[in-house]
C-alpha cells in the first residue's frame, strides 16, 4: 500500500468514526439538544462568514477599467 492509499484509508476510517461519534451524541447521549444546537449555529455560521467574505472581496476589489471606444473602433478596423 502506497503513501496515498494509507492516507485515504486512514481519512475514510477517521470519517467513519467521527459519523459514528455524531449519531451517538445526537441520538444516544444526554447532551443530545446542546450538540444540535451547536451543529445548527457552526451550519449557519459558516455559510453567514462566507456571504461576508464574498461581500469584502466585492467591496474592496477595483472596478475593472472602461475600454475607450476609440481604442474599440480602431480594433476593429
Amino acid at each position: 500500500m502506497n503513501k496515498d492509499q494509507a492516507l485515504g484509508l486512514t481519512i475514510s476510517i477517521g470519517s467513519i468514526a467521527g459519523i459514528a461519534a455524531y449519531f451517538y451524541l445526537t441520538f444516544l447521549s444526554p447532551w443530545t439538544m446542546l450538540i444540535i444546537q451547536i451543529s445548527a449555529f457552526a451550519a449557519v455560521a459558516t455559510i453567514l462568514a462566507i456571504a461576508s467574505w464574498i461581500g469584502y472581496t466585492l467591496s474592496t476589489t477595483p472596478p475593472p477599467t472602461p475600454i475607450d471606444d476609440t481604442e474599440k473602433t480602431e480594433k476593429e478596423t
